[in-house]
């Protein structure tokens, strides 16, 4: 069976993205791209709310073959590609277009949740989603959340837009934590207790 787990990025206070939206007032360094480049290797699916795929189909295609792109980009940008793709949204046209238009959309509700389970039952290789805050908390609630990786970046946002909803709640088993030499950035693995 899959696990479905979430990785993203938190300031130590625990913000998901900055005042104003600005997701790069977190530190996003080598080791949060490396984890982020291994998690796409053991993963089949990539699941991702509406905002998110416009942002990452813009930027990440490109990367393939940018000639700046390091290494781990470049390679992030090819296992992208390559994966399965579910975008959640009520708004996106049915038929999407550009770098990523065969991704299959679906609305949210009750028949996510019974997709996304018996996406669960039918393979071995994990479903992935990365930023997609909205998605990954309504999935929480419905107990659909196996792993939660917080990367906890070394800064103190002040404001911005909380990790979890009001209302999110979920029992956490600590899996591990990982740090890296010459990053404060700390990785902490958590299984959502059923």
């Amino acid at each position: 069976m899959r696990k479905l787990i979430v990785t993203n990025i938190v300031s130590v206070d625990g913000f998901f993205e900055g005042p104003g939206g600005n997701v790069l007032a977190l530190p996003m360094d080598s080791t949060f791209d490396n984890y982020n480049r291994d998690r796409l290797r053991a993963a089949e699916i990539l699941l991702l709310g509406r905002r998110t795929f416009e942002m990452f189909q813009g930027f990440w295609p490109g990367m393939a073959d940018h000639p700046q792109a390091t290494p781990v980009h470049r390679e992030i940008s090819v296992l992208n590609g390559a994966m399965q793709k579910r975008v959640v949204s009520d708004t996106l046209a049915e038929k999407l277009s550009g770098a990523w238009a065969s991704t299959t959309s679906v609305l949210r509700g009750a028949a996510l949740q019974a997709q996304i389970a018996e996406l669960k039952r039918s393979g071995e290789k994990d479903i992935l989603i990365f930023g997609s805050r909205r998605l990954w908390n309504d999935l929480l609630k419905a107990g659909l959340v196996d792993e939660l990786h917080l990367m906890v970046g070394g800064v103190v946002l002040g404001g911005g837009t909380p990790a979890f909803d009001d209302g999110a709640r979920a029992g956490l088993d600590l899996l591990g934590v990982e740090h890296w030499d010459g990053s404060s950035n700390v990785l902490i693995k958590y299984a959502v207790r059923r």
